[in-house]
């Protein structure tokens, strides 16, 4: 028998019950203004580092592909305020065609 679904099954128990801890734990409580703006910003700087992780990280060492190029094209696609899907399709054809050319 594989593991996988019993451990995603525990794993997304366990995250329910860590929430549901944190919130009978603090109770009526409010939390600090600097907790509130830290935590605001916590998933941008955890999908940030998903993102540069998934993009540059080889087996130990450090990989420059067409990846790396599809980000490079999105983030100036992003920093001119392109729309979500023109920023897609922007990375997808530069990865394409870093990977055709190479």
């Amino acid at each position: 028998m594989t593991w996988g679904w019993p451990a995603l099954a525990g794993l997304a128990a366990g995250s329910y019950a860590l929430k549901a801890f944190g919130l009978f734990a603090l109770g009526d409580r409010q939390l600090a203004p600097i907790v509130v703006r830290f935590l605001a910003l916590l998933p941008a700087a955890l999908f940030g580092a998903l993102i540069v992780v998934s993009t540059f990280a080889g087996a130990r060492e450090l990989v420059l592909d067409a990846r790396a190029a599809g980000l490079a094209v999105a983030g100036v696609a992003v920093w001119r305020r392109a729309s979500f899907v023109v920023v897609v399709v922007a990375a997808v054809a530069t990865a394409a065609a870093v990977r055709a050319v190479t």
